[in-house]
């Protein structure tokens, strides 16, 4: 089957599934190996990019799925309601690092970082779908487990855990001492 064929059968199947499809199903839908696979959706992704097409793919954890290039979003606007959109809290910003650099985590494990109830901020990422729940600890009362979502992966633009950064021991030990000197104001007050 000649290339074009190819990337016109991934083109549909994409686009027929809306979100994101795993590269192994989509070898098998063309009948062909991952690594070609691969290969044959990563051309895509560059012509999709070079061009002034609308849409384009992206790559989330060995998954791909199209979607809208960013800069069409004021022309999506102007034909429907304008989308739900969301600010995250501070507090929400911090509990969704601790869940994407610790996960699979409790509210518990969250809570023992944080020094305060966390409840609010995970429900609230568990509606925003930036977070969902992994599984169960297996330990007394079976407390819940979060982990990030493949929502996480799109709006923060990485295609896997792994691109989080990371910190070195030197920041580390900065953090430390700066919420150290936080906390020993907040007992002066």
């Amino acid at each position: 089957m000649e290339i074009s064929r190819l990337e016109g059968i991934i083109e549909a199947i994409l686009f027929t599934m809306g979100d994101s499809v795993e590269l192994s199903r989509i070898a098998a839908a063309i009948e062909h190996d991952e690594d070609t696979t691969r290969k044959i959706i990563h051309n895509m992704m560059d012509k999709y990019e070079a061009s002034d097409r609308g849409m384009r793919i992206i790559e989330l954890e060995n998954s791909f799925q199209m979607c809208t290039k960013t800069d069409m979003y004021e022309y999506l606007i102007k034909v429907a309601r304008q989308p739900r959109k969301y600010v995250l809290t501070d507090v929400q910003l911090e509990t969704l690092s601790i869940i994407a650099y610790k996960q699979p985590v409790t509210k518990l494990e969250i809570e023992k970082i944080r020094g305060v109830k966390s409840d609010h901020a995970v429900n609230r990422l568990v509606e925003y779908n930036l977070v969902c729940e992994v599984g169960r600890l297996d330990a007394p009362g079976r407390p819940l487990l979060f982990g990030t979502t493949e929502e996480f992966l799109r709006r923060f633009s990485i295609h896997s855990l792994d691109e989080l950064p990371s910190l070195n021991s030197e920041q580390v030990e900065t953090f430390k001492h700066e919420a150290e000197e936080e906390v020993q104001m907040k007992l002066d007050i």
